[in-house]
């Protein structure tokens, strides 16, 4: 982070920005982020205040946006690695043991999904009858083919996180009996995050507050999803996107424009930020 001068440094207090990625920072219609997004988050940190990226991607699903845009760490998978400063301070990983009995018991409630390690994303090594999960490997291995070669048979790595889908063929009530220690978050359309217990967007952000000394009123979320619940209803600053999901709305204390609609520097421009 540059150096400020003290004329600079005098005219604001230090603020900690988290955004999202999808739909927030990054548009789903073009897959990049917008160069008034980049120029919002250069001005606010060259202002002494700290931005991270706050994701419930995992970060080999992340790592493609240190080309894109300047933060001082990012937050993945929904709290279970937090990367800052450069270092990894903090990261679980669900034991081995559990997380052969997590493959087993999607397999046998019929349902499918992928899961989430810090270098790698494991899919079955057939194809899926269930669209998106094809499509989420298609979309995985043209941005960053951070997919692993090893499929769900090997029991020769951990995870920290994972997601899965489910059709008519699916017993998801079943399935989701097996996994009290988790976090089910329904991202809609039959697509559920799962989430070690104690982990959450929240915590991630907890934890910066804590380490750089910054009080929660100086703290802003930036979000669109479902996922992103968690650090609205733990902030007090709450930024969501023109487009996103309604539960989003009671917490709201902006409602700025889409991605595409320069969403992130209008936001950031009207609350004063820069």
């Amino acid at each position: 982070m540059g150096q400020l001068c003290s004329v600079e440094m005098s005219k604001v207090e230090r603020k900690a920005l988290f955004f999202d990625v999808d739909g927030t920072l990054l548009s789903e219609t073009n897959r990049t982020v917008p160069e008034s997004a980049v120029r919002a988050v250069s001005r606010a940190r060259k202002l002494g205040h700290l931005v991270f990226i706050n994701s419930g991607r995992v970060y080999c699903m992340l790592d493609f946006l240190n080309e894109l845009i300047e933060t001082d760490g990012f937050l993945c998978g929904c709290g279970t690695r937090i990367i800052a400063g450069g270092r990894t301070e903090y990261s679980y990983t669900i034991p081995r043991e559990r997380g052969i009995r997590i493959r087993e018991d999607i397999i046998r409630f019929n349902l499918d999904g992928w899961l989430e390690g810090t270098d790698c994303a494991y899919f079955q090594n057939h194809v899926s009858r269930i669209p998106h999960v094809e499509g989420v490997k298609q979309a995985l291995r043209a941005e960053n083919g951070c997919i692993s070669s090893y499929g769900w048979e090997e029991d020769c790595y951990d995870f920290d996180k994972f997601c899965v889908v489910t059709d008519e063929k699916s017993d998801k009530e079943g399935f989701f009996r097996t996994i009290p220690d988790f976090h089910i978050i329904d991202r809609g359309g039959g697509f559920y995050e799962c989430v070690p217990e104690g982990h959450s967007k929240a915590t991630a952000i907890e934890w910066v507050l804590k380490h750089y000394d910054i009080p929660l009123e100086q703290a802003y979320v930036f979000g669109d999803s479902t996922n992103d619940l968690p650090m609205f209803e733990y902030a007090v600053n709450g930024v969501v996107m023109g487009c996103h999901a309604k539960e989003l709305e009671p917490y709201a204390t902006f409602i700025t424009k889409r991605v595409e609609e320069d969403g992130v520097a209008h936001a950031m421009k009207s609350l004063g930020i820069i």
